[in-house]
């Protein structure tokens, strides 16, 4: 299903964005299909926050 749209669009992002997957196998998935780390939106606030 990822390769359906979500990889595509995640391998033509900037590689500086910031990608966000509340899910625990969202995240997987798509490190696994891109290479890319996605982070938890709670982690976002942290960063954002500190």
């Amino acid at each position: 299903m990822a390769e359906l749209s979500l990889l595509p669009a995640i391998r033509k992002s900037d590689s500086k964005a910031v990608l966000i997957a509340d899910g625990t196998s969202c995240r997987h998935q798509i490190h696994d299909g891109s290479g890319r780390e996605a982070i938890h939106v709670a982690r976002l606030l942290e960063q954002a926050l500190a």
